[in-house]
């Protein structure tokens, strides 16, 4: 009868496993592995991998891999890019030294000048550092794209700037750009508002996320402001919806064919 007692007695008892804590509610160990979680052991040597910015080791190999991995793509775009600032340079002081007639408009003539400065330097320059900054630190494998789109549309404006030999709409607000951005500002560069196109832009190339309602509102926001301050016309800021357009379809025609891969 000790026998059969203890015998019992140790059935009775089972063993007793390691239980982690996932988000604080008990996991056990084994179970954890399999639903994808670490237990808290595993979390440790995790979080010694962290970087003092949350991002962790694996993540930083991730996104210098993918960025090599592109590397003659983003050298390729990196030049397009530097050759269209310096067109938009050179057509810029082109525009800038001309003597150019101011014309009627419209909804200037009835508008007064409205001093809104701040949004149009500092809320423009968001913008532009935004449409760069995002693919570079979440979407790699965009940046060359990006970088493309936006060099072929400066070209198309620098183009027609010239072109278009118009002077700044009467009673036009003086603006100043802090720093580099200075040297990129001029007078007389009326078509198309490049304030307006380049938020329009960001709409399309980040259609498929959230944030191409931020570059839509922005585009918006830039037309009202450059019309307010007297800095465009009204068809400066309306041709600049269809250019950008098509400047859009005309650029992801080039990225297919350098990047057939690519997909948005």
């Amino acid at each position: 009868m000790a026998v059969v007692a203890e015998k019992s007695a140790m059935v009775g008892q089972r063993p007793r496993l390691k239980v982690a804590s996932v988000g604080g509610v008990p996991v056990r160990a084994s179970e954890a592995r399999v639903a994808g979680f670490q237990p808290a052991e595993d979390a440790a040597k995790m979080a010694a991998t962290r970087t003092p910015h949350g991002v962790t080791t694996n993540s930083l190999r991730a996104w210098t891999r993918e960025l090599l991995e592109r590397r003659l793509l983003m050298a390729l775009s990196s030049v397009f890019l530097l050759a269209a600032l310096y067109a938009d340079y050179r057509c810029g002081t082109y525009v800038t030294s001309r003597t150019a007639v101011k014309v009627p408009d419209l909804i200037l003539d009835r508008l007064p000048s409205i001093d809104l400065s701040f949004l149009f330097t500092y809320g423009y320059m968001a913008l532009i550092v935004g449409m760069f900054c995002y693919p570079l630190f979440f979407r790699v494998r965009m940046l060359h794209a990006v970088a493309i789109q936006f060099s072929l549309l400066l070209i198309l404006r620098s183009l027609f700037m010239i072109f278009t030999h118009v002077g700044t709409p009467a009673d036009a607000i003086n603006v100043h750009f802090p720093g580099v951005f200075s040297k990129l500002y001029f007078e007389n560069d009326m078509f198309f508002s490049g304030h307006t196109a380049m938020p329009f832009l960001g709409f399309y190339l980040f259609r498929q996320n959230r944030l191409r309602y931020v570059f839509l509102v922005g585009s918006i926001v830039m037309g009202i402001v450059v019309l307010a301050m007297h800095l465009h016309y009204s068809i400066d800021v309306l041709g600049a919806f269809f250019m950008t357009y098509c400047s859009y379809q005309m650029g992801s025609v080039v990225i297919r064919r350098l990047d057939p891969a690519y997909c948005e």
